[in-house]
């Protein structure tokens, strides 16, 4: 039995090789959406250690808040572009799809939360909470771009070079969003 549920992994980086063009789709939104939130939470707690002193409360209400508004504005983002394209309000179905991808994509605030969390109650200093937790976002980021890479059947000097393309992209993304702050 643990065979075949190896094999058939319930995950959106694992698909089963017969999964639907509309699995792929779906699983696609969910990714999306928790790199955006990584992107948004990365630039968040970048922004907030180079500000000198560090409030860990501060920093995890940050985080919550904004992380929260960004699913909150991609939630309404699905809404109103699928009303455009289709001309009526989602189905239940789609609407449930839309939901998931909002709350799923808090998944990839688990360890940056339990961090922050840890320095809010004094059992790590507030530097080394943020700095675990920055260092825990881009291992996500780098682990779910070389899911990807990997997929795309390119050679193995190839699937390199578009890695490097999409780390560049990456850090352009983060060097931007910390500029804002």
């Amino acid at each position: 039995m643990s065979d075949q549920r190896a094999d058939h992994r319930n995950d959106d980086t694992h698909l089963p090789v017969d999964a639907t063009e509309e699995q792929r789709r779906q699983a696609g939104d969910r990714l999306r959406e928790r790199i955006y939130v990584t992107f948004t939470a990365l630039a968040i707690l970048m922004a907030m250690n180079s500000h000198g002193e560090l409030d860990s409360p501060t920093v995890l209400w940050t985080l919550v808040i904004s992380v929260v508004g960004v699913l909150l504005a991609g939630l309404a983002s699905d809404l109103v572009s699928h009303m455009i394209v289709h001309s009526t309000l989602p189905s239940i179905l789609e609407f449930r799809h839309m939901a998931a991808v909002s709350s799923r994509a808090l998944g990839v605030l688990v360890v940056p939360l339990i961090a922050v969390g840890l320095a809010v109650f004094d059992v790590i200093a507030d530097r080394t909470g943020v700095t675990v937790a920055i260092v825990a976002l881009i291992i996500s980021l780098a682990v779910i771009a070389r899911i990807a890479v990997s997929r795309t059947g390119l050679s193995g000097w190839r699937q390199l070079a578009v890695l490097l393309v999409i780390v560049a992209l990456g850090v352009l993304v983060v060097f931007l969003e910390a500029l804002v702050h």
